[in-house]
């Protein structure tokens, strides 16, 4: 679809490189397509955007991630929602200040993440015209099928009636609370009526929802928002900026296709998980590959068996590996679907309890608890894994399912359609 008229996209994701990398792929295919992008994020993400050729505005700053990332609540559960909702009340008013000054009246088009709820203010004070963005199946609700809050768990055979109650619980005693008042108190000033629950119907924009997952991934629901269209994976994960380093492609090449494993991008307490993966790999005489930016985590002698780097695109890895390990989050789970891989994953908070329990009914993965990642229960469950030949055939024909990769263009004519 062609516009003679450049529109301005302001892209808003919020999060690690795995929400953050489909935006820039989507804003990359926008640029291409004669528009201007600008994607408005955290700091660390500058050069990243920069090298894709699109505009940058820093949302928080490097120290502010860091932090973020550091914090020992980030990985609970509960306490990591928490913790993340009161940042975002933090930022929601610097963030509208920014969309501010980048608003053009009448040739702006905002494309918000879950999380981006100052998206959704502006939109509702400027009537322009937006679309939400969400990554992973997880964040819609349903009297039907239910997401997973704990890996394997599933509450979709309950009563509605019990379904509603814990939906209205986890409203009311978790997400409200670090982010209601203060969004409340400032729609307020704003002139705007206030919200409540928001997460169950006001974060999606009326306008457009656009799930970037395949139908096969999360199957929707009859009561998923009447404005949502499922497009599909976007795949980008740097490959057209990093080139495989030599010490990567020497160790790939010295034996049979190793381990890969990553316990997520911002994750700084991972120094377990490492431990755990290159327990199993002695244990099943296999090689590891560990990816983290964060060198701490990563034993400081590693075996020849090991071999650590901060990053490589999972695209250019994962074709010449034998399994992935990880944390369960939704761009690392489509990077390994998309790669025809087994995967085991340690699944902790927010989407990966869903993401792991829609592997394993998929047929193309296991999980294990983080209490209970120990390097012989890894073994185990990767043992299981690769031996199983019905587990490989699946990760074979849903890879076959993303070959064409065109869900970037799905995407992109869907918010083409927005313009004004």
């Amino acid at each position: 679809m062609a516009h003679s008229a450049r529109t301005r996209f302001v892209l808003t994701p919020v999060g690690s490189a795995g929400d953050v990398h489909p935006f820039i792929g989507i804003g990359r295919a926008l640029a291409a397509r004669g528009h201007d992008v600008i994607v408005a994020t955290a700091a660390p993400f500058e050069t990243t955007v920069a090298h894709a050729g699109l505009g940058f505005q820093v949302t928080a700053s490097a120290a502010q991630f860091d932090a973020v990332s550091r914090h020992p609540d980030l990985w609970h559960p509960v306490r990591g929602l928490r913790l993340l909702l009161g940042e975002i009340a933090s930022h929601l008013r610097g963030a509208y200040e920014g969309l501010a000054r980048l608003h053009e009246p009448g040739r702006t088009v905002l494309v918000g993440h879950s999380l981006s709820l100052s998206n959704r203010v502006f939109e509702e004070v400027h009537g322009v015209p937006a679309a939400t963005l969400h990554l992973a199946p997880s964040i819609f609700r349903s009297d039907h099928l239910q997401p997973a809050h704990a890996p394997g768990r599933d509450a979709s055979t309950w009563p509605r009636w019990l379904k509603r109650t814990a939906w209205w619980t986890v409203d009311r005693l978790l997400i409200d609370p670090p982010i209601v008042p203060e969004l409340n108190a400032w729609r307020r000033e704003l002139g705007l009526a206030p919200v409540d629950r928001v997460f169950q119907q006001w974060m999606h924009s009326p306008q457009r929802v656009i799930g970037l997952f395949p139908e096969w991934f999360g199957p929707p629901q009859p009561d998923w928002p009447a404005a949502l269209r499922l497009t599909g994976f976007a795949l980008y994960d740097e490959s057209d900026q990093h080139q495989v380093p030599e010490a990567v492609l020497r160790f790939l090449e010295a034996g049979p296709p190793p381990i890969v494993c990553t316990p997520g991008s911002a994750n700084q307490s991972a120094a377990r998980f490492f431990r755990a993966v290159l327990g199993a790999g002695e244990r099943l005489d296999r090689r590891v590959l560990m990816l983290t930016p964060y060198r701490h985590q990563v034993p400081a002698s590693l075996p020849p068996a090991g071999h650590h780097e901060p990053y490589v695109p999972l695209s250019a890895v994962l074709p010449r590996a034998a399994a992935l390990v990880h944390h369960g989050g939704i761009g690392t789970v489509a990077q390994g679907l998309a790669a025809g891989v087994p995967q085991l994953t340690m699944p902790m908070g927010f989407d990966q309890p869903d993401n792991a329990t829609r592997l394993e009914r998929l047929g193309v993965g296991a999980w294990v608890r983080p209490s209970a990642f120990t390097p012989d229960r890894v073994a185990e469950s990767l043992r299981r894994l690769l031996d199983d030949p019905r587990t490989q055939e699946n990760c074979r024909r849903l890879a076959a399912l993303l070959a064409p990769r065109d869900a970037v263009a799905r995407t992109c004519d869907l918010l083409e359609e927005l313009v004004p």
